[in-house]
């Protein structure tokens, strides 16, 4: 979920997933409550309640300890299927790596499909993402979903493409420049050349390609890999959210 939903807006979110609803073939609801929009349980309990669709994905700050145990009283299945952190950093803070000779980043229209798919695969393959916490979803489809979404998303917005001396890509991300923060919303590194601190340089071509005062990204707790690399960077966390399955009686 993209920091607007999850820490700005103003009252309990709920829409239709209609791109997830067609890839898995079962009616999915995305409901979302914000850091900031002080939405009761009640408003969220009645939410629940009036929605028909077979899933309903709702993503709440997980502050709230007292609800979950609420949702599981209901009359749906309540699946815990992750936590997601937020962090952020004011742009121009980070701690940047030093250049390296031959070393070059820029914003490019589009990258090759299957690179993405590759760096896709390498982030999110193994570990997987809220909808594997389900049996009612496949796990490749779920991956595949996610491929597909970077693949769309890097040929409308393009991509900041980290590449070496001999020009073969490095590492990339895709990113949402928004009017008072930019958000990371896919960066990965290529298998080849993981482990050699490129996501450093990598974070800070982004960084470069900033016009607006903070850098904000997130990711699922459990990856404390890459949540200790942001750190080291600067970013600091700021937020979380827990994210709740709830499954209609078949």
């Amino acid at each position: 979920m993209g920091w607007y939903d999850a820490l700005e807006a103003g009252e309990l979110t709920v829409r239709p997933s209609v791109e997830a609803a067609k890839r898995f073939e079962v009616s999915i609801d995305r409901m979302s409550v914000s850091a900031s929009a002080g939405t009761p349980l009640a408003e969220v309990l009645a939410a629940v309640e009036k929605s028909t669709a077979d899933v309903i994905v709702l993503r709440y700050p997980a502050r709230e300890t007292t609800w979950f145990a609420a949702l599981a009283s209901g009359p749906r299945q309540a699946v815990v299927a992750d936590t997601v952190v937020y962090w952020a950093l004011p742009v121009g803070k980070g701690r940047r790596p030093a250049p390296l000779a031959g070393f070059t980043a820029r914003t490019e229209e589009s990258a090759d499909d299957v690179l993405v798919d590759d760096v896709v695969a390498d982030i999110f393959g193994d570990s997987g993402n809220h909808y594997c916490a389900n049996p009612v979803f496949d796990r490749a489809r779920a991956l595949a979903g996610r491929q597909d979404w970077a693949r769309r998303r890097i040929a409308d917005a393009g991509a900041v493409v980290l590449r070496g001396p001999d020009r073969r890509v490095l590492a990339l991300a895709a990113i949402d420049r928004q009017r008072s923060w930019t958000e990371i919303e896919l960066a990965g590194v290529v298998p080849a050349e993981q482990g050699r601190g490129r996501y450093g340089h990598l974070l800070a071509a982004i960084e470069d390609h900033c016009t607006t005062r903070r850098l904000v990204v997130s990711t699922q707790a459990h990856h404390t890999g890459i949540q200790r690399v942001w750190a080291r960077y600067g970013f600091e966390p700021v937020h979380n959210l827990l994210t709740v399955h709830l499954v209609a009686a078949s």
